[in-house]
């Protein structure tokens, strides 16, 4: 899969997120990092899976990126309960999202094919919206927040026929995993020893340690 960037798109959205999340005392790390791929691999199907307490900054990101793309931002979340939170939150952060109630597995079936999605590892259902998520011809992007809470692990997580192309852990908040996916041949990436990689982000000084 030859994935198509845009560095200009990934960066607007990356400077735009910052600048919408300082301002109302949000933590700044994961969420201009997420903006700054969904905006950059110009993804037109953002899905957001919610957890209760989870905090809107990531939604803001979202938002910002699918504004640069014109692409299409969503929010699941499992209940009417954790609807009401999630969209007193996001008024309060000014974010209009597009939110969906239900279960996992008949939400993501009910998607087109997404290129972005985001969940929470904290939900119990976190496995199934990775694994019922459609997945295009061009390939996706998942991410799994506060992963380290859940010892997280690739395999069995991702859909029947999605082979991961690459993966990365990033010492963000609780945890984060990256794996970009494609569709067909072995459900796991390929074997080979793992190594760790350090980025020191010129922007920020913050320094990240990617695992591959």
């Amino acid at each position: 899969m030859k994935t198509l960037w845009c560095a200009e798109t990934a960066t607007m959205a990356y400077v735009d997120t910052v600048k919408a999340v300082k301002p109302i005392g949000f933590p700044t790390n994961a969420a201009e990092l997420l903006s700054a791929m969904a905006a950059g691999s110009r993804a037109q199907v953002i899905v957001e899976a919610w957890a209760r307490g989870g905090g809107v900054a990531t939604s803001i990101g979202l938002a910002i990126a699918s504004r640069h793309t014109g692409g299409r931002h969503v929010c699941v979340v499992p209940d009417e309960r954790t609807r009401v939170e999630y969209e007193e939150g996001a008024q309060r952060a000014g974010v209009e999202a597009e939110v969906l109630v239900g279960e996992a597995e008949e939400l993501m079936r009910s998607l087109p094919e997404v290129d972005f999605v985001v969940v929470d590892c904290r939900r119990k259902d976190f496995a199934k919206v990775l694994k019922f998520a459609k997945i295009g011809s061009k390939g996706a992007f998942l991410v799994g927040k506060h992963a380290g809470l859940r010892g997280f692990r690739w395999r069995g997580v991702v859909g029947k026929g999605t082979r991961i192309v690459r993966s990365a852990f990033l010492p963000a908040g609780k945890g984060m995993e990256i794996a970009q996916v494609v569709v067909g041949g072995d459900l796991t990436q390929s074997t080979g020893k793992s190594r760790w990689i350090k980025h020191v982000d010129h922007c920020t000084g913050e320094e990240h340690v990617f695992r591959r």
